[in-house]
């Protein structure tokens, strides 16, 4: 009497399941795309690949302490809003959101209508 072993029977992968979801997000995805309507042929984007990215030159550097600082030296706030010039100060890549909120009203507060800030990497 011979005993034959049953194999177990290992359970199927689900990879065509898978194949099948992934190919409809696919298609829905093309067919999003191509809903959105294209830009008319006659706009001619701006090309900013020649230009330089200098910080104004009269603007004040704030520094991530909230010193304020004119061409090197340092300034008030109210002495950058009593100059006459609309006030751009650009921050250091470290000060905090909230010195810049407190920096921006100081300006307004000392008599200047607007004030301008120059984001790093926004240049």
């Amino acid at each position: 009497m011979s005993l034959r072993r049953i194999k177990p029977r290992r359970p199927r992968e689900a990879t065509i399941a898978l194949i099948n979801i992934v190919f409809l997000m696919l298609v829905f995805f093309l067919i999003a795309g191509s809903i959105a309507p294209p830009l008319d042929a006659r706009v001619t984007l701006v090309d900013t690949t020649d230009l330089e990215g200098r910080p104004p030159p009269d603007a004040g550097v704030l520094l991530p302490d909230g010193t304020l600082l004119w061409q090197g030296a340092p300034i008030t706030a109210a002495e950058l809003a009593g100059m006459g010039l609309e006030p751009r100060v650009i921050p250091d890549r470290a000060v905090p959101a909230h010195l810049l909120v407190r920096m921006a009203g100081q300006i307004r507060a000392a008599g200047a209508d607007s004030v301008f800030f120059f984001l790093p990497g926004g240049m």
